[in-house]
């Protein structure tokens, strides 16, 4: 492969650009929802060190999603089951950090390896094979949009409801014990959002890149942040730019969408780092 080549890949479609574009507006809208919501919901996730269950749950989300693409099924159905189970084990079983992390260890291999045997039994395109592991930005259809919208819709308004004593349990467990919050409750209902959550990504940006916006745009955001509002609106935003951004400029040429968003996510975590490496460095030396 030359320059051309890469150039090609990159910006061949820039004379179609509109038509393509127009080709995957569904795509752009569910991005700007999973960048939305899975910022906020990041969050929470960095909070309480979750960042590991992610990864855990989009292996036996991938299972699910590969399940149904062999046997016939909705794709978005069977990701969303199979997100589903996976938090629901995580949240009832990993009540503590060390037996999260284990049960996680555990579930992963083995969702991985359920995903791999169904989609090797699978013989129909090999793109549809391959979206499942690193995204497609052509694989949300017209009925799959309302799904994926109403998902999100559901995992904002499911967030919005527990806030305060999620916010509570996730800087503070033990106190909010103490307090009478239901620790448990709130710990299995944060889980089965992130579950939905993690569904909706698998069929954007793949089952193996999902942290790059349900982590990243979070970890980027309490580098620069510590409020309790600033830091959920930057981590939306920065998962909104991610997400929109990255398909925007896939769609120039024709590589897969997921590096696009991870290159974008990272690059804006690089840029946060060094903001509050310099503010630090600054506030030590004035203080």
């Amino acid at each position: 492969m030359n320059w051309n080549d890469i150039a090609d890949a990159m910006f061949g479609g820039l004379p179609y650009y509109g038509e393509i574009l127009a080709l995957v507006s569904n795509s752009v809208w569910a991005g700007a929802v999973l960048g939305l919501v899975g910022g906020l919901v990041g969050v929470f996730v960095i909070q309480r060190d979750m960042a590991f269950a992610v990864h855990g749950i989009s292996e036996l989300s991938f299972a699910g999603a590969a399940a149904a693409l062999l046997i016939g099924w909705d794709v978005v159905t069977g990701s969303i089951v199979g997100s589903l189970i996976a938090a629901a084990i995580i949240g009832v079983l990993g009540a503590k950090a060390r037996d999260r992390n284990s049960i996680i260890g555990v579930l992963m291999p083995f969702g991985l390896g359920l995903g791999i045997l169904f989609l090797s039994l699978y013989d129909g395109r090999s793109a549809n094979r391959f979206s499942l592991l690193t995204g497609q930005i052509v694989s949300v259809q017209t009925g799959q949009l309302g799904w994926l919208i109403g998902i999100g819709a559901v995992v904002l308004v499911g967030v919005l409801l527990i806030w305060r004593p999620l916010r509570f349990d996730s800087l503070d467990p033990q106190s909010a014990a103490a307090r009478g919050v239901p620790t448990t409750a709130v710990s299995l209902a944060f889980m089965l959002l992130l579950g939905l959550i993690v569904a909706v990504a698998v069929h954007i940006i793949g089952a193996l890149l999902v942290m790059a916006l349900l982590v990243t745009p979070a970890a980027a955001a309490v580098r620069i942040a510590s409020g309790p509002l600033s830091v959920p609106l930057l981590s939306a935003l920065f998962g909104f730019v991610s997400a929109v951004g990255g398909i925007l400029l896939a769609i120039m040429g024709t590589l897969p969408v997921s590096p696009y968003i991870t290159t974008i996510s990272f690059a804006i975590y690089v840029v946060c780092r060094v903001i509050g490496a310099r503010r630090d460095r600054v506030t030590r030396v004035t203080a």
